[in-house]
């Protein structure tokens, strides 16, 4: 039986950018039927959303999932908020950080599975000068690549 190759890869590439990133872990998420084929399709984004504590359980909020013309996602439905599956050691160690001032940052959907997956990571806010500190040193390490290229 051969393997399906992921279709669309759904990154957060500005949290890289806006948060120091931590310890990262892998959680499930409970979709529907709808927006689980959505998803293997490519078809959400993770740009402003982020992940809290609601009744002991952690949640996805802000996340959409939107659908095309075969796949029909109501309006309210492309951002509501989804729950994370994760074990409760994982969950209380999540919380703790929380609680110490950092932020719980969803990363990739992971689709590659039976499961559609999501990778969090603890982060800490960065401040705008670390942001130019960082666009500075990639920069530097651009060049330096270039000049050993030739």
């Amino acid at each position: 039986m051969k393997k399906k190759q992921p279709i669309g890869r759904i990154i957060n590439r500005r949290a890289r950018y806006d948060y120091q990133l931590g310890e990262s872990l892998i959680a499930g998420l409970q979709l529907t039927g709808a927006e689980t084929k959505a998803l293997r399709l490519g078809h959400g984004q993770l740009r402003g959303a982020y992940v809290t504590e609601r009744d002991s359980e952690l949640w996805l909020i802000g996340a959409q999932i939107t659908g095309d013309r075969n796949l029909h996602i109501a309006e309210t439905d492309q951002t509501r908020s989804r729950k994370l599956l994760a074990k409760r050691t994982e969950i209380d160690k999540l919380m703790a950080a929380k609680r110490q001032g950092m932020t719980i940052v969803p990363l990739e959907v992971l689709n590659r599975g039976r499961y559609i997956k999501l990778k969090i990571a603890l982060g800490r806010g960065k401040k705008r000068y670390d942001k130019r500190e960082t666009i500075k040193r990639r920069q530097q390490e651009r060049d330096i690549a270039r000049q050993t290229e030739v």
